[in-house]
């Protein structure tokens, strides 16, 4: 069965050109205005993703993603910008967005980073179902997160990284390796995206004495068990 793309944007033009691309690779498409728009057509659909445009009216893009995310809603999203302005981009991925994207954009690159999303959102057999580290613990059977006994609640992108940390704790884990494994960037790439998420991660985990994700200075990050 095909995953299902919401389109968010509203230049029709837009609309009509990922509308197209994401069919040929594959997917189902729906469409949607704006941010209102996109809100009263998930009453009735779960899309497995929504590529949602920053700028719009009546809603926009950012609006958008916190009201999801203020209800539980988790669907990973991609942002497109109109401008590679990092104030964005930051705000962006600090409310919950995934991934982004800048216009104009290339068609490969956009698939590609679609795919590495819904990729990363979904249930690797690979690592362990039950993980943990000191105070934290992860169950992937129900998608919990844990802080001694109290739920966290992370994106799919947090969730993630925090999987391949436990999983690999103690090791020293490289920003093209995390890249690599999360986001699925193959080439080598100057993106802060890595840093941007520890941060995130250590904002939600980093309390009651607990500071177990370190940044290896030149090489990358690492968690440790509490001495």
């Amino acid at each position: 069965m095909a995953e299902i793309i919401m389109i968010v944007d509203d230049e029709p033009g837009v609309r009509a050109l990922l509308n197209d691309t994401l069919r040929i690779a594959g997917f189902e498409t729906l469409e949607a205005t704006d941010g209102m728009s996109a809100l009263t057509l998930l009453r009735t659909h779960k899309p497995d993703l929504l590529v949602i445009d920053i700028n719009m009216p009546l809603m926009d893009g950012f609006e958008l993603v916190e009201r999801l995310r203020s209800t539980n809603d988790f669907t990973p999203v991609l942002m497109l910008t109109a401008r590679e302005d990092k104030a964005d981009i930051t705000r962006g991925l600090k409310i919950g967005a995934d991934d982004y994207v800048v216009k104009p954009f290339g068609i490969e690159e956009l698939v590609l980073r679609i795919k590495a999303i819904l990729r990363r959102s979904t249930k690797n057999s690979d690592i362990p179902t039950l993980l943990s580290c000191g105070p934290i613990s992860i169950d992937d059977n129900q998608h919990l997160v844990t802080f001694n006994g109290e739920e966290v609640d992370l994106s799919p992108t947090e969730y993630r990284l925090l999987q391949i940390l436990i999983e690999k704790k103690g090791r020293v884990l490289s920003k093209n390796l995390l890249l690599d494994e999360v986001w699925g960037i193959t080439f080598e790439s100057e993106s802060t995206v890595v840093d941007t998420y520890i941060s995130y991660l250590r904002k939600k985990l980093h309390r009651d004495g607990f500071e177990g994700i370190k940044t290896v200075r030149g090489v990358g990050f690492q968690i440790q068990e509490p001495k």
